[in-house]
């Protein structure tokens, strides 16, 4: 177990795709980071039965047993980690520090994997048929619903993509919209109307995934002007009503965009030297594996070339804090 306080060259919060590589490459270039898994170790991939778009694996990969790989790989080149949940951070004076309730944690260099949560609708049963018929994320599901009927609930730009999308793999596509008008930009709109595949059903909200033992069969919709409820069969849904970026210790402390995003610069800079933002957390855009892997990466490299440009005493006293725990 590191201890406390040593002032440690790295920390990493976060243990999906993004924290666990940044994790590989700074223990590859350095002395053994330290990281600090967060409220769902290994991130959102080990909701995800089947992952088959991440390079490697031809013939696909259980989320869970890529994510084990990647940590196995991780602890190979010397990362440690500390099971827990950060409470609070401070970034106001250099090293920074962490707490794990109050376990205080310093750093010279902090990288902030935390990722983003899907937004879901509030069923009781949504989370349970992850992998079974509901799912966040086309790009990562559509091929499983090749000439399947599947339903997409949302309005906005990231709704309207991921219809257009599906209608590659699906017979039929609805978008469930509680509004009369979709919120997605004209462009993405007319896109969505003019292709023959979809099917709107306006002003409607789900109140209700239908499923058995094998997965989604329907949802119970209910029409928000009227009161009336009827049942849309569907062999899959895909919810696209937003991400919430898990930026909350970190407000006030880095600059986030309008959304809560951290925003970053050169590669995954934030506002703080020494401080890098990788994967979903500040990727409202692709929010893919293979793409938060590539962040980790950037975030692990340039937090290596932070600590090459740091004095040598701060460098020279981190080393030995840490060469007393291996």
């Amino acid at each position: 177990m590191p201890t406390p306080d040593v002032i440690q060259e790295t920390i990493i919060l976060g243990s999906g795709p993004a924290g666990l590589t940044a994790a590989i490459y700074a223990g590859r270039s350095r002395c053994c980071p330290l990281l600090i898994h967060g409220h769902q170790p290994g991130g959102q991939l080990t909701t995800t039965t089947a992952v088959d778009n991440f390079p490697g694996f031809p013939a696909g990969i259980d989320g869970p047993e890529l994510m084990e790989n990647m940590r196995r790989q991780a602890e190979r080149f010397g990362a440690r980690f500390v099971e827990g949940e950060v409470t609070s951070v401070d970034l106001r004076e250099h090293p920074y520090k962490v707490w794990l309730g109050s376990e205080l944690y310093r750093c010279l260099t902090l990288i902030i994997a935390t990722g983003a949560s899907p937004r879901l609708l509030g069923l009781g049963n949504e989370e349970a048929l992850y992998g079974r018929g509901v799912s966040v994320c086309a790009t990562c599901d559509g091929f499983f619903y090749r000439d399947r009927e599947v339903v997409v609930v949302g309005g906005g730009d990231t709704a309207i993509e991921e219809a257009v999308f599906l209608t590659r793999f699906a017979r039929r596509v609805t978008i469930v919209h509680r509004r009369g008008e979709l919120r997605a930009t004209p462009v993405l709109a007319q896109r969505a109307f003019a292709n023959d595949k979809i099917a709107f059903r306006w002003d409607t909200t789900v109140s209700e995934i239908l499923a058995d033992q094998a997965g989604v069969t329907g949802l119970r919709l209910k029409n928000a002007k009227t009161g009336e409820t009827d049942v849309l069969a569907c062999d899959g849904v895909f919810i696209a009503i937003g991400h919430q970026p898990n930026t909350g210790l970190f407000a006030g402390q880095l600059d986030l965009d309008h959304e809560g995003y951290i925003s970053t610069r050169n590669g995954t800079e934030t506002s703080v030297p020494g401080v890098f933002a990788a994967g979903d957390v500040q990727d409202p855009i692709f929010r893919q594996a293979v793409t938060a892997a590539g962040s980790g990466c950037m975030a692990a490299i340039q937090a290596e070339r932070f600590l090459d440009d740091l004095p040598s005493e701060a460098q020279l006293n981190c080393q030995r804090g840490i060469c007393k725990e291996r």
